[in-house]
């Protein structure tokens, strides 16, 4: 009879000892960071919990629409849950957003015009916001349709330059926009203390300029939100953390009304804004992982704490480190080569519950410029709350390990990613 979880691993998953005793070390390290996640799931749950009741959120509400979505109840009170939640004046939660790139271009095309200026205050954006932006040309863009973009470097210390973004700030910038987590970056995400400091910057000398965050991967990891510190706009997907692993599909923005409504008449057209867009199915499973997110959230960053304390001790540099503050459930793991890189992959998708047979191989996808390997084998395609890894195949190669339902399972995973990668090399 196998008795233990350990005992199971060793025999049913041939995992070896060794790493099975490197894991309960650092599991043993990190539980003081584990109770600290925990008071902060705590907090967010009960904020979420009171804004359901607060907006006197019914059975009925849980069902959909068909046809135009007229009178969609359920629909419009998702969002003014989503904004109390937020802190904001308005909210808009479509499962007509595709993605989180797609509520950020949103957020951005409905509010730039012809002329105005777009600045990027945290370096270079994601692969996939940088087609959006247009930097090459791309069509239906905004350089294309006139907007003007730059964005600022950060410092040598991976900082925001605070400096520099004061001096670039002229008339014709309308927009600032702030990128929370890393990206495929090796470099520590911005905090709330930090974005905070950068909006106050801000909106103390240009008051008129419009703040946006992409809140993509940092939603509930802390007691605060970018609106509660001055932004004006967010922006983020419900296959990500606000949608708790149980959301279909769908995106967010939240923030001041004026500007919601102009995304809105972005996704649909003028005049129609957010009276249409059937919710068929979306409401109860929107619904019910909103309410669940903050302890998925939670149990997602216990086990990326896990990871970066089990890769560090098996020599592997790790970003952030296991007992720094974090922002996101982003994990980063530098692991050196294109092998190591494609055995973790393949380690991992042996611990997922769909498709732990397939091998993942690389490719190149829309709105990346390298080639992309990723493992996940996912109830909600391509969600990355769910345990999951990814990373672009070039020099150092980082991989960026995310997401996972449960603290178990995720010890799995990186248990079955560290023994798949020691056929490559000692670990």
């Amino acid at each position: 009879m196998i008795s233990t979880y350990y005992d199971y691993l060793h025999k049913e998953f041939q995992i070896n000892s060794k790493l099975i005793t490197k894991v309960q070390e650092a599991s043993t390290s990190c539980q003081p960071i584990f109770q600290q996640i925990k008071k902060i799931v705590e907090s967010n749950q009960l904020k979420v919990l009171h804004s359901f009741q607060q907006n006197n959120i019914a059975d009925f509400h849980l069902n959909g629409s068909t046809g135009y979505g007229y009178g969609d109840e359920g629909r419009d009170k998702l969002e003014e849950v989503y904004a109390t939640v937020f802190k904001a004046e308005k909210a808009l939660v479509r499962s007509q957003i595709v993605s989180g790139t797609h509520a950020i271009a949103l957020g951005l095309m409905g509010n730039l015009k012809r002329g105005e200026e777009l600045i990027s205050a945290t370096g270079r954006p994601y692969d996939t916001l940088l087609k959006v932006i247009g930097i090459h040309g791309e069509e239906g863009s905004l350089i294309q349709n006139g907007i003007k973009y730059q964005e600022i470097p950060l410092t040598a210390e991976k900082e925001i330059d605070l400096e520099q973004l004061g001096n670039s700030i002229s008339f014709q910038t309308k927009m600032v926009i702030f990128q929370r987590s890393k990206g495929y970056e090796w470099r520590p995400s911005f905090n709330i203390t930090q974005l905070e400091q950068a909006i106050k910057m801000v909106k103390n000398n240009f008051p008129e300029v419009i703040c946006m965050v992409d809140n993509c991967y940092g939603e509930f990891v802390e007691n605060q939100e970018p609106l509660e510190v001055g932004a004006d706009l967010i922006a983020g997907s419900l296959i990500k953390n606000p949608g708790g692993g149980i959301a279909l599909t769908g995106g967010y923005l939240a923030g001041k009304e004026d500007l919601i409504n102009n995304a809105a008449f972005r996704l649909t057209a003028p005049g129609i804004d957010l009276e249409v867009g059937a919710s068929l199915n979306f409401n109860r499973p929107a619904y019910q992982g909103l309410f669940l997110a903050p302890l998925i959230v939670g149990e997602a960053l216990q086990g990326a704490v896990l990871a970066a304390k089990f890769f560090q001790l098996l020599g592997f540099a790790v970003l952030p480190q296991f007992d720094e503050p974090r922002t996101d459930i982003i994990q980063a793991i530098r692991l050196g080569s294109r092998e190591l890189m494609l055995s973790f992959c393949h380690g991992l998708q042996k611990a997922c519950p769909l498709e732990a047979y397939v091998k993942p191989e690389p490719a190149l996808l829309p709105g990346y410029t390298d080639e992309v390997i990723m493992a996940g084998g996912t109830f909600i395609q391509g969600s990355s709350i769910e345990l999951s890894a990814d990373g672009p195949l070039r020099p150092p190669y980082n991989i960026y390990l995310q997401g996972g339902l449960s603290l178990g399972h995720i010890k799995t995973g990186i248990l079955l990613a560290a023994e798949e990668m020691s056929k490559t090399k000692s670990v």
